[in-house]
């Protein structure tokens, strides 16, 4: 019932997660990402436990294949779970046990993985990968892009409702954390939409919360 990809930009070291869904809320529950440590997607019969174990286990200095085997090792009922990381490193890792749903299937390279259950055919998550490869710019116009590539090979096999990408960077919270939790048209261009309102404002955000005397005006009445 879903498709995602977890990523890091090479260049900021920025890590973004993006994911869709024919369910609701599917980035309240799948995602998941820490600055300077990663990012993990748990979908398929979600448990959320297995993103803050995964960072967790990567914050402790494991790569992304040694986390996601550590963390398949202690998790309950491992084989209805799909997990996706990318480590500091750009490294991936990604566990899809038998029981994914309906077509499922996995594509990784360095700096991006991705996965998708329940979708209209095989070469989803590998067009998701090489949609994030082939664009350039900030982290989450890839991921926007990446998301568009998988909808256009097919995406899920019955409708999306869901969708959201979450990015870090530095600071201990998301930079970016936009959701569409439920609409009867595409969820992901609701997301781009977002996405193209806020990028032009996530510097302006970030600065009033690190130092508010040199934030830029907030354009409100009575500010000066």
């Amino acid at each position: 019932m879903t498709f995602s990809l977890v990523a890091r930009c090479a260049e900021t070291g920025m890590f973004g997660l993006a994911i869709s869904s024919s369910s609701p809320a599917v980035a309240a529950r799948c995602s998941f990402a820490r600055a300077g440590v990663g990012a993990v997607a748990s979908q398929n019969v979600t448990d959320p436990n297995l993103g803050p174990l995964t960072l967790d286990l990567m914050e402790q200095g494991k790569t992304a294949p040694e986390a996601i085997a550590e963390m398949t090792a202690r998790a309950k009922f491992i084989e209805y779970r799909q997990v996706l990381a990318v480590d500091s490193a750009g490294r991936t890792a990604i566990h899809s046990g038998p029981n994914s749903l309906g077509i499922w299937t996995q594509a990784q390279a360095e700096n991006v993985a991705s996965g998708g259950n329940l979708l209209a055919n095989d070469r989803i998550p590998q067009a998701i990968v090489d949609g994030f490869l082939s664009t350039k710019g900030h982290i989450g116009d890839r991921l926007i892009a990446a998301m568009r590539a998988g909808l256009a090979a097919g995406g899920e096999a019955g409708p999306v409702r869901s969708a959201g990408i979450k990015i870090v960077d530095t600071v201990s919270w998301p930079v970016a954390d936009l959701r569409c939790d439920w609409t009867e048209d595409c969820p992901i261009e609701a997301i781009a939409t977002a996405w193209g309102v806020y990028k032009p404002q996530l510097d302006a955000y970030i600065q009033r919360a690190l130092d508010p005397r040199e934030a830029p005006s907030y354009g409100v009445p009575g500010d000066e």
